[in-house]
């Protein structure tokens, strides 16, 4: 029974660690720690972690939702134009949401197979970036932005169209974020 537990696939999702962020003197935004930990073979990385913002979320589902077709995604958390970051319960509420989005995404074996969907989760890009990628627009792959990310190798792959002897020797083990394993 032990070898079958170990055979079965997972993908394990947490979202937390909210960060404030100033973008200049009147305006700041939260980021969100996104973990993943899985041994499915959908996944290029077996841990990851990376930090994403509302609006990238909202860009996520947003592609998502031209892959689908009819499929009913599922819903992110509703934006509140009186979102506090400040309050506590609101910024919960909000990772909850994010994070139960995220698990029922990775659900669904269509949407599992959108390039977008796994940038997102295991790459650093923009999303300016991740939309070039995953079109092909880019002198890296998408298999490449995501082993690289991290690692400060995306950047001078873009400087220099292609690896050079320092990002060749650039970690792939892993974005070295700490997974929240107490998550389903």
């Amino acid at each position: 029974m032990v070898e079958n537990l170990s055979k079965t696939e997972f993908i394990s999702i947490c979202v937390r660690n909210p960060r404030l962020l100033k973008d200049y003197l009147w305006h700041a935004h939260l980021d969100y720690e996104i973990c993943l930990q899985t041994n499915s073979m959908c996944f290029r990385k077996k841990t990851s972690s990376v930090r994403r913002r509302y609006s990238e979320f909202v860009w996520l589902r947003d592609c998502l939702e031209q892959n689908a077709l009819i499929m009913e995604l599922p819903n992110l958390p509703p934006w509140n134009p009186f979102f506090s970051p400040g309050n506590k319960e609101q910024v919960l509420q909000r990772m909850k949401g994010f994070q139960e989005f995220l698990e029922s995404v990775v659900q669904i074996p269509l949407l599992l197979s959108d390039s977008r969907l796994h940038l997102f989760l295991q790459s650093d890009l923009s999303i300016t970036k991740m939309a070039k990628c995953a079109s092909g627009k880019t002198s890296y792959t998408v298999a490449e932005a995501i082993q690289r990310s991290g690692s400060g190798c995306i950047s001078r792959l873009e400087d220099k169209a292609s690896f050079d002897s320092d990002c060749e020797s650039c970690s792939s083990s892993g974005l070295g974020g700490s997974v929240d394993t107490s998550v389903r």
